[in-house]
This record gives C-alpha cells, sequence and structure tokens, in this order.
C-alpha cells in the first residue's frame, strides 16, 4: 500500500507463511528508500557533471583525455564508485543522523583524490576544475537531495509508516526506557512491537508500557523467526552474558533482523566507538573525546570563516534589527552580559537588547513564576519583554551579534549553550565537563526544543556533543538550525 510516495511498512493485514512467519514488507520500502537515494544521487551527479562539461567544454581537444565529456563521464563513474565502495548507500544508515552524511563526505573526498591522481598521472590541464568545482557541486546537490528525501521520510515516520518492527530483550526498566525513546524520537524509524524479558513478565502483567511482553530472554530467536521483527534490540540485563550474547547471534543467522546491543555506555557514540579484536576476545574501545588536534584546528577556521560571511550575510537585518529596538523601548540597541565559555573563563556576550532597562534587576521579583527547568530562568509571557523583542527572540534574530564573539574566538558555531556565572557555581562535576569545549551559536539545544526542553535533557544533550562531537555532527546540527529557527519552537 503506497502512501506518499513511500511504501507503509504495517498494513492493516499480514500475511501468514506456509511455516508460520509473518510476512512483513518492511524491507521493501527500505530497499524502495535505497533506490530512490541510488537515483537522487546518479542524477545530480550526472546534471553536475554534464552541465559543467556543457558550460565550460573545450569540444576541440587535441587528446582524447580532455575531452570534457570523457571527464565528464569519467567523474559521474568516479563518484558513484566511491559511494558504493563508501558504504554511502547500506540501509542501516539512510534516513537518520550524521553518519549518512559523514560517509557520503569520505566518499567525495576518496573520488577527489582518485580524480587528482589520475590528473597527474594523465597530465590533463583542466583537473583542477573537476577537483576544486565539479566534486564540491556534485557534494552540494546530493547532500540536499538526501536532505529532502530525509525530510519526507521522518514526516511518514511521525504518521506511523516506514518504521522498523523492533523486539525489545531486556530487563523491564532499560526496555522501558528504550520504549519512551523510541515513541519520542519517532524520526529514529524504530517501533517496539514486542518484549521479552527474564521471567516473560512486565512491569503492567502482560504488558510493559502498552507493549505486550510475548516471551522469555530465551525465547528471543524463536519469535524473531516467528513474527519476523527487523530489530532485536538488547538492553542490559544480567541474563546477557558473552556466551547468551554469542549464541542469540547464531540463532539469528538466516533472519531478516539486525540485532544493537545497548552498551552500558548509553552516551557515547560515533566516532568514539570501536570494536577490537584482542587474543580473540572482541573489545568495544572507547577513544578519547577530542579537544585539540586538526579536526579542532579546521573547526577553529570553518568558525572564523563563516562568521565573516554570516555578518556580511545578515548585516542589512541586523542594522533593521538594532534601529526597531532604539525605536520600540528606550536603552540601547544591544545587551552584553557575562557568560561562561571554554575551561571556566569569562566572557562578555552580545545580544540585541530585547527587554526593557533594568530588567536584570527586576528578576527576583518573578522568581516565584519562574518556568524555566533546572538552573534556567524562563518566562514564556515575561513582562520585561519588549515588542519588538518578543519577535527578536521567536526568530533568534537577538542572537546575531554572537556572531562577533565567534569572530573573536570566545564562542564557536555550534556547541553548548553558553551558561551564566551563577549556573555555573551550582555545576557538579559531571555538568562541568560542558566547558571542556567553547560554547556555541547553536547546538542539539537549539534544534531539539530550546527552552521546552527539561533541565535534564538540555545538559544530556550538551555532553552528549563535548562527547561526540565531529565535523559531521556540526553540519548537521548548523543545516537543522535553519529550520528551528523557522518555526520558532521553545524560543522565548
Amino acid at each position: 500500500m503506497r502512501q506518499g510516495g513511500l511504501v507503509d511498512p504495517f498494513p492493516p493485514a499480514r500475511k501468514r507463511l506456509a511455516n508460520g512467519a509473518v510476512n512483513r514488507p518492511a524491507i521493501e520500502w527500505e530497499q524502495r528508500y535505497r533506490r530512490t537515494v541510488i537515483i537522487s544521487d546518479t542524477v545530480a551527479t550526472a546534471f553536475v557533471a554534464a552541465g559543467i562539461g556543457e558550460f565550460f567544454g573545450a569540444r576541440d581537444a587535441a587528446n582524447w583525455h580532455e575531452k570534457w565529456g570523457i571527464l565528464a563521464f569519467g567523474t559521474e563513474l568516479l563518484v558513484l564508485s566511491a559511494l558504493a565502495v563508501g558504504r554511502a548507500w547500506v540501509p542501516a544508515v539512510l534516513g537518520q543522523g550524521a553518519e549518512e552524511f559523514r560517509r557520503l563526505g569520505r566518499s567525495l573526498f576518496a573520488a577527489t583524490v582518485v580524480l587528482a591522481l589520475g590528473g597527474i598521472a594523465l597530465t590533463s590541464r583542466n583537473i583542477k576544475l573537476w577537483i576544486f568545482v565539479a566534486i564540491p557541486a556534485i557534494g552540494l546537490v546530493t547532500m540536499s537531495a538526501r536532505y529532502l528525501l530525509r525530510l519526507s521520510l521522518h514526516r511518514q515516520r511521525k504518521e506511523g509508516r516506514c518504521l522498523r518492527p523492533v523486539l525489545a530483550a531486556g530487563s523491564p526498566a532499560t526496555v522501558g526506557d528504550l520504549i519512551t525513546r523510541t515513541r519520542k524520537f519517532p524520526h529514529i524509524g524504530w517501533r517496539v512491537e514486542a518484549v521479552c524479558t527474564t521471567d516473560g513478565r512486565g512491569l503492567d502483567g502482560d504488558e510493559l508500557d502498552g507493549v505486550p511482553v510475548v516471551g522469555r530472554l530465551t525465547d528471543v530467536a524463536k519469535h524473531v523467526r516467528h513474527d519476523g521483527y527487523r530489530v532485536v534490540a538488547v538492553t542490559p540485563d544480567p541474563h546477557w552474558t558473552p556466551d547468551r550474547l554469542q549464541r542469540l547471534a547464531w540463532n539469528l543467522e538466516g533472519s531478516d533482523a539486525e540485532m544493537v546491543v545497548a552498551p552500558v555506555l548509553m552516551e557515547v557514540a560515533g566516532p568514539r566507538l570501536h570494536v577490537d579484536a584482542v587474543l580473540g576476545i572482541p573489545l568495544l574501545r572507547v577513544s578519547l573525546p577530542t579537544f585539540t588536534g586538526g579536526r579542532r584546528a579546521i573547526k577553529e577556521v570553518v568558525d572564523r570563516v563563516g562568521a565573516v560571511v554570516l555578518l556580511m550575510l545578515f548585516a542589512p537585518l541586523m542594522m533593521l534589527a538594532a534601529l526597531l529596538v532604539l525605536v520600540d523601548s528606550r536603552g540601547g540597541a544591544f545587551y552584553r552580559q557575562r557568560r561562561v565559555g571554554k575551561d571556566g573563563r569569562e566572557f562578555t556576550i552580545l545580544k540585541f537588547r530585547t527587554m526593557a532597562v533594568g530588567a536584570h534587576g527586576a528578576r527576583a521579583q518573578l522568581a516565584d513564576r519562574n518556568e524555566g527547568a533546572g538552573l534556567l530562568f524562563k518566562l514564556r509571557r515575561d513582562p520585561r519583554v519588549t515588542r519588538v523583542g518578543a519577535v527578536l527572540r521567536r526568530y533568534s534574530v537577538d542572537e546575531l551579534p554572537q556572531l562577533f564573539n565567534v569572530l573573536t574566538g570566545s564562542m564557536s558555531l555550534v556547541g553548548p549553550r553558553p551558561p551564566l556565572p551563577e549556573e555555573c557555581a551550582e555545576y557538579g562535576p559531571d555538568i562541568r565537563r560542558r566547558l571542556l569545549v567553547k560554547p556555541g551559536l547553536t547546538g542539539l539545544w537549539q534544534i531539539s526544543g530550546r527552552s521546552d526542553l527539561p533541565w535534564e535533557e538540555a545538559v544530556r544533550l550538551d555532553l552528549r556533543y563535548v562527547e561526540d562531537w565531529s565535523l559531521a555532527l556540526d553540519t548537521v546540527i548548523l543545516w537543522k538550525t535553519m529550520r528551528a529557527v523557522l518555526h520558532g519552537q521553545g524560543a522565548y
């Protein structure tokens, strides 16, 4: 049954096969989405390559390797081959997370290196155009197309379609947490449809948070083969010894199920996790967070260049905002406030003034009306906020002057939220890890609900960024910030 361009993986009637197993057409929609991505990448690559070849083409080139048509075809073939070899079309990474764009970027970089080496070997005079113009243009178009496809997929997942059926196996507490998270974040693509526990019982008898408990942990493989679940999510439980996990993996061989084991370090993920075999024993190696080195140097350059570009781009809007602030209420256009940055060093943050003069002194009188979570002070209808200030806050225009903080090096484009000194005075050792990196103009907090988030969730997102930072994650956050700003969710 087709809905919205993709196939609903869970139609009302499920066909039961002769052997008793349930035939779920989930693989069909996954493969259909994968084919759509491949076609999108192919068309985008061909469009860019052909366009550059046509625009800059020199059809009277003397040697065959200098003919633009061959260069265009060769570039397209090279890029598509790099995407295939780089596993950029694996269904497990399509439609979610930064890993999809990370693999796409690595594949394009590999294609660039091969193209450069080929140009040197063939002594082609035109190769620079393909390296510095064609490949970046292909990257921009393919990433944009994939993002649009991802938006369509996520919309359908919010409607309960295009989800992978999950069998969760573990303790009731950890499985309950997994069920809560999958319901809260449907864009991940999981729907827990069955649960197995140690004794075959849940917190509510035969159910756990509304999901049926279908058996014991020893029955997982049998239920997967019988009911066709696509994911087996193993959560922590004393039952899961290394031997039992290995036997479960063996018993799932030949099925369509993907086995996912939740590690003890729940908030560490991405590029820091590595599986190594030491003396025949598989070990999960967790590398140290990256706070220095080449990638951090690249981030510094991107911050400064990005701040200059954005200041030039938003200069007219910033001048208009400053003028409106001055006209709307008495006081200056800018507001300066002390914040805490990297390693606990204080700096002065710059914002457009959105409140009446003397608003900070009136905060004590509003303490009993605080709606903020944890250490944050927030009011949805703050009487101190001016009319223009409310509009500037809703669309985050008041934060644009912070680009000067990025330019001077006290902030980054992406990072944790810059806290107030009085907040930091209340931090425990774990929360103080937010100060290991520069605070950001935007971050995971910004794109996940901002002031609507509970305090614990905001802290968790900031710590996750500190632990799992990468250039690909920064790119995804910057991209999603535009949508978050336009929607204005949690901004007040």
